[in-house]
């Protein structure tokens, strides 16, 4: 498919899907949220590990206001429904690994397309802003699900009201994301956790996926019985026995995802 608003490439395994609107720092509009909603469908059929990233100096400035005439011709609850939420949860429930390589500034709904993902890792001089407030709204596209989560309730409620930018070493310290890297390093970064991923136990990835996010919900028992579900599934692939037979031959496993 030709994208308008990403640029889309599956090199080794690794899925780059990249936000192509530079000119206004990555700004969401209706196409790239369409284009991204099939790309990241799409994804598992040509690789391993879904890396997304941002074109020029910036992840993504969240949604792109200079899209709509005028607040009169807003239907925000429309919008987040219908766009929004069938990509999140395509990033969301994406059978393999997802990756946000935050490389700049990600505000608003950028900032929550990045901390959907499975692993966040952003530049040093990256940082992220919950922008909502600052234009009387309420941090959307997943914000109120995923700060609490990743940050704690405290931190979340600060971030949501204050509308400060949050550096990516703060990111990191707090939990929000992963890791902050030296801007110098970033892409090299990058490119060692994707193809690690991609040369990885792709269904073990997915099981593990499914047993950390079940945990919110689950009490000890709940948890304890989908461990050993998934862990009797994961023990009947072929990676399973592929890594037990390199553990016991003394090297690298050659995984094939199945």
């Amino acid at each position: 498919m030709q994208y308008e608003t990403i640029l889309y490439d599956a090199t080794d395994n690794v899925v780059k899907i990249t936000l192509n609107r530079p000119q206004v720092m990555n700004g969401l509009n209706t196409q790239m949220r369409v284009d991204l909603l099939h790309a990241v469908q799409h994804a598992p059929r040509d690789g391993r590990v879904v890396l997304l990233t941002g074109a020029g100096r910036g992840f993504c400035s969240g949604q792109d206001l200079g899209d709509r005439v005028s607040t009169d011709d807003i239907d925000l609850e429309r919008t987040l429904l219908e766009e929004y939420e069938p990509l999140l949860n395509a990033i969301y429930e994406c059978p393999i690994p997802t990756i946000s390589a935050v490389n700049g500034p990600a505000a608003g709904a950028g900032a929550n397309l990045a901390l959907a993902a499975d692993v966040v890792i952003a530049s040093q001089s990256a940082f992220f802003i919950q922008a909502f407030a600052r234009i009387g709204l309420i941090p959307d596209a997943g914000g109120t699900y995923w700060l609490p989560r990743q940050m704690g309730f405290a931190k979340a409620m600060g971030a949501a009201l204050f509308a400060d930018k949050i550096s990516a070493d703060q990111a990191s310290d707090w939990g929000m994301i992963w890791e902050s890297v030296p801007d110098e390093a970033f892409a090299v970064t990058v490119h060692e956790r994707a193809s690690k991923l991609a040369q990885g136990p792709t269904k073990a990835y997915k099981y593990i996926k499914q047993a950390i996010r079940a945990s919110y919900d689950n009490d000890l028992g709940d948890q304890l019985a989908l461990e050993a579900k998934l862990q009797g599934k994961a023990g009947k692939t072929r990676d399973f026995s592929e890594g037990v037979t390199a553990f016991m031959e003394k090297r690298a496993p050659k995984y094939e995802g199945r």
